[in-house]
């Protein structure tokens, strides 16, 4: 801060500097709920881009679904796509499928359901679960906002949401997925006793979770199980430290503590 500012700062009346307070806050209060009135949470939203991944993911169409193809399949997962009755897992946001890739070897008896919406990113995934050992998997190119959309009431298991974009520029914090709406919109897909599993190396996305985790509003509609901000000191045998994606393993070696949390739908049967 400038001289110039602080002496403009130090020259407002105590009434002027509380006003000024509550504006900044009203700003910080407005930004959290701009998702809230995105249209990526609309029902009649639609996918438009022009980018050439898009038809190159059209080869893995044994398991890949894009774009609106995945809200065609609303209530009827297990029944018509994997055409088995078994737990349906959801991961928003797979990254590169490090997690998705081990969890469906180490768990066959899941239906696992991965979706991102980079393109490139995508397809290079696309290639990799396509020599996958099982087949007890799809992968959406699709944006983790629309899972109301993409799901049923009560049709999912459990949610996962692993080191997403923390975007941390102030301006952009309104992209942040983790608000009121996307909680909400969880709590609608999972089933009674359905789990929302996060983890995050980054500080400032892991202050603004806890913020929406201890949000009257959140205990309605979830236990909270686990709340940390250093997973593997505080909860060494949580099943969120049982395993280790790429980019967690770098962020350990550079001893960065992991954040975590678990929430638990009190939704009842």
């Amino acid at each position: 801060m400038s001289d110039e500012i602080k002496n403009e700062e130090m020259a407002k009346s105590p009434e002027e500097l509380e006003l000024q307070a509550l504006k900044d806050k009203e700003r910080e209060e407005k930004a959290k709920r701009g998702m809230e009135n995105d249209r990526l949470y609309q029902k009649d939203f639609q996918y438009k881009h022009k980018n050439p991944y898009h038809e190159k993911l059209a080869e893995f169409e044994e398991f890949v679904l894009r774009d609106e193809a995945a809200e065609s399949n609303v209530g009827k997962w297990n029944e018509a796509v994997f055409n088995r009755e078994a737990p349906l897992c959801v991961e928003i946001g797979t990254g590169y499928g490090h997690f998705m890739h081990d969890y469906c070897e180490k768990n066959p008896d899941v239906n696992f359901i991965g979706l991102d919406f980079r393109f490139k990113r995508s397809y290079n995934l696309a290639r990799r679960l396509a020599k996958h050992p099982y087949r007890n998997f799809k992968y959406l190119r699709a944006r983790g906002e629309r899972i109301e959309f993409m799901f049923a009431d009560s049709e999912v298991d459990k949610l996962f949401y692993f080191f997403p974009d923390p975007w941390p520029k102030k301006k952009h914090h309104k992209k942040r997925l983790f608000q009121m709406p996307f909680l909400r919109a969880a709590y609608q897909v999972l089933t009674p006793g359905g789990t929302l599993f996060v983890k995050t190396d980054h500080d400032g996305y892991a202050e603004w979770m806890a913020e929406f985790v201890d949000n009257p509003d959140t205990h309605k509609l979830f236990d909270i199980r686990l709340r940390t901000f250093d997973l593997y000191e505080d909860a060494p045998e949580h099943f969120l430290a049982s395993f280790q994606t790429k980019f967690e393993k770098i962020f350990l070696e550079q001893k960065t503590p992991i954040k975590a949390f678990e929430l638990v739908s009190k939704k009842e049967k």
